[in-house]
């Protein structure tokens, strides 16, 4: 026989779990932190604006088409730099100052009514045998050392050789021999040398690494 089981004790509570306030509290703290979430997104939104994005990529010195540019709405911060839909036809037939890339916002200083060549600068044709092209290729944008080179078969001059900056305005396609003719702006002042060393073909390119604003 099982014994009696006898009434339990007036003074015996049954134990109920204990409340862990810092549970609580980070509850509470994180229904607040997403309403605040809601209530910023829900902001940013009413305030997206119209605006002019590269629909395609272009390259530095390109006239820009209907195609390259399309609009889009977006919230911008007030100290970025963009153009409003509304100057969509007026960015047509422009000139791309930098190498535009597919999705990016247009900025004001991103395109000139005016020739890629300054009032003080030239462009020249530096035409590339295969042998001097580098193998990553040549984008217009490029900022170029172009170095005196020996004739062929001659012993380099003692001395630091004498160079010249530039900039690759556009890459034409390679001929029969492999030869690309590459468009590049100087400054005025090196115009004739360059194009004396373009027509003589003594010398060669150093691709300068790209300097970030």
């Amino acid at each position: 026989m099982s014994a009696a089981v006898g009434p339990r004790p007036a003074g015996l509570v049954t134990p109920r779990g204990r409340r862990r306030p810092g549970l609580l509290i980070a509850g509470i703290a994180m229904a607040i932190l997403g309403g605040l979430a809601v209530i910023w997104l829900v902001s940013a939104s009413g305030h997206r604006v119209p605006v002019v994005m590269v629909a395609h990529d272009v390259a530095y010195g390109s006239v820009l088409t209907r195609e390259d540019v399309t609009t889009t709405s977006v919230a911008v911060d007030p100290s970025v730099s963009v153009m409003a839909a509304g100057q969509l036809s007026a960015v047509v037939g422009q000139r791309a100052t930098v190498n535009l890339h597919r999705g990016a916002l247009l900025g004001r200083a991103d395109v000139t009514s005016s020739s890629v060549v300054g009032a003080d600068q030239v462009l020249v044709p530096l035409p590339l045998p295969a042998g001097r092209v580098p193998a990553s290729g040549l984008s217009a944008g490029d900022r170029l050392q172009v170095v005196d080179a020996p004739a062929a078969g001659a012993d380099p001059a003692p001395g630091v050789p004498r160079s010249f900056s530039a900039q690759v305005v556009r890459v034409g396609s390679a001929d029969v021999n492999g030869t690309v003719v590459v468009d590049v702006v100087a400054s005025a002042g090196d115009g004739p040398a360059l194009a004396t060393r373009a027509a003589t073909g003594r010398f060669v390119i150093v691709v300068l690494p790209v300097v970030t604003p």
